[in-house]
């Protein structure tokens, strides 16, 4: 017997909407024990005081903790990345497992999730933070029965921030004492951790992170939050221990209007199709996005990084987020911005899951 891959992307009226979930493990679509993680996009700013993350986590511990006990809701990841700036739309994703078939000759959709201990907060943004997302990469690889690198597809992170109390809290002692600057370096040594248990990097120091952007992973995705201080650890893969009709393949674009690279993901899906004709199979489009930091876009400038209101962060993701949705056909996305060691400078990694089979849609 092996495990089946279930992948439900479900509307989001705001972050205290967890209605769509409960009616699926009332109708016993879901269950619950086997939730694997659960990600979201809510609509605040995604910066440091966007509490759209916590309130939604909040609310999907209530629901669920009818279902399931204390520890098991302790050890279940939620990872909730704000900001649907433009045209996105707040959006669940629930990752969960059921009894497969006898596995196929193809490797089907896996994935698997851990949490680490919790951070000191000067330990967030520096080499230890790099070392405990690196264990927990390997381990979640493990859970889900991946056995290479080259099958792991996407890594997506919930990761801590440092707030003015938790700088005092170890007597200042920590990376940087810009709140905002430390999602920055959070979200990098984080995907530094990825890229080391990949084997995409090699050793490094401190003095790499948040610096040398020549170190970057094709396959991480962080996304840093008030609301925790563990890192939340998601990895999806394939594997020949599952079946199912599902997949999710890689890429990476190598800046902002990259459509080329997304329209390559978008053809596995629907080989030979017009872009948008069929977004009932493309389940869930994950990507980075950033401005990049020279300024410009294949030699044009631009302002995303001189805005004083908006955080570049926001800028990106609605920019780079309206080409998604002209390529896909749909605008539930998971568009998360900064994109520090996650793909080269300006662009950042995309992860397509689709299915094989034309029956099977999103819930």
């Amino acid at each position: 017997m092996t495990r089946q891959a279930q992948v439900h992307r479900l509307a989001m009226a705001g972050p205290s909407d967890v209605a769509p979930i409960a009616r699926l493990i009332e109708a016993g679509e879901i269950d619950p024990a086997r939730i694997v993680a659960v990600l979201g996009k809510t609509e605040g700013n995604g910066c440091v005081n966007d509490f759209t993350r916590g309130y939604a986590v909040q609310s999907l511990r209530a629901m669920l903790a009818e279902h399931l006990p204390a520890e098991a809701l302790a050890r279940l990841p939620m990872v909730m990345s704000g900001g649907t700036e433009g045209g996105l739309s707040p959006h669940w994703i629930v990752l969960s497992e059921t009894d497969g078939s006898a596995p196929g000759a193809d490797l089907a959709l896996a994935f698997a999730a851990t949490i680490t201990r919790a951070l000191t907060p000067d330990e967030i943004g520096r080499s230890a933070q790099v070392a405990l997302v690196r264990a927990g990469v390997e381990e979640a690889m493990a859970k889900a029965g991946i056995t290479r690198a080259e099958d792991v597809h996407f890594v997506q992170i919930k990761c801590p921030l440092l707030t003015a109390e938790r700088t005092l809290a170890v007597g200042g002692h920590v990376v940087t004492t810009s709140m905002l600057k430390s999602m920055g370096l959070s979200r990098g040594a984080s995907a530094l951790g990825v890229g080391q248990a990949l084997g995409e990097i090699g050793t490094l120091t401190d003095a790499d992170i948040g610096v040398n952007f020549d170190l970057w992973s094709a396959r991480a995705s962080a996304s840093p939050g008030i609301e925790l201080m563990a890192c939340e650890i998601v990895v999806m893969g394939q594997s020949a221990a599952w079946s199912g009709p599902l997949r999710i393949a890689h890429g990476v674009m190598q800046d902002a209007i990259d459509a080329p690279s997304v329209a390559a993901l978008l053809g596995l899906a629907a080989p030979g199709a017009p872009l948008q004709s069929a977004p009932d199979r493309a389940i869930a489009l994950l990507a980075k996005a950033e401005a990049s930091a020279s300024g410009l876009i294949r030699g044009a400038r631009h302002t995303m990084l001189e805005d004083s209101d908006l955080s570049s962060t926001r800028h990106a993701r609605g920019f780079v987020g309206g080409l998604l949705a002209g390529l896909i056909g749909h605008t539930e996305l998971f568009v998360s911005g900064g994109a520090e060691h996650q793909g080269p400078d300006g662009g950042g990694p995309v992860a397509l899951i689709y299915s094989r089979s034309p029956e099977v849609a999103p819930a």
